[in-house]
């Protein structure tokens, strides 16, 4: 099992705050003997349906030495992780929970906004200090 990340905790209570309910922390996502663990598994009520939304939730802080190593590695952790998603018709919305800094200050950059368009990631921007989600950017949404 992964260790915490360092906004691991302030995520969840974002979360919690914004309405969700956690399933799991630190989700089984299994393919053929080999797993992986995306830091959350959550749900919540839509309103006025019966029906709930599902996400998967992968919390990374970058305090590596290089951006660009910190996201190439996490574009790859992200993409493994919707493959197995989609390859066993689950039904959850992935997440990439960053701290809002560093999507205003690092995320704008041509490059990382490349990536994320490409590969279709979707974001979970909160502050970690206020454990609240500023926003919810779907891959659709991402302009290069």
């Amino acid at each position: 099992m992964p260790a915490k990340d360092v906004y691991h905790d302030s995520v969840k209570q974002a979360l919690i705050s914004d309405g969700w309910t956690i399933l799991k922390e630190h989700y089984e996502l299994e393919y053929r003997g080999d797993n992986l663990y995306p830091d959350f598994a959550a749900q919540k009520s839509i309103a006025a349906t019966r029906d709930r939304e599902k996400i998967l939730v992968e919390v990374k802080s970058f305090l590596g030495r290089s951006f660009i190593t910190d996201l190439q590695a996490t574009i790859g952790q992200y993409i493994m992780y919707k493959e197995v998603v989609e390859e066993r018709n689950l039904d959850f919305k992935l997440y990439l929970a960053i701290p809002a800094n560093l999507y205003r200050n690092n995320f704008q950059t041509p490059l990382a906004q490349l990536m994320l368009q490409k590969t279709q990631v979707n974001l979970l921007v909160f502050d970690p200090i206020q454990e609240v989600i500023e926003q919810w950017i779907n891959s659709n949404a991402i302009e290069t």
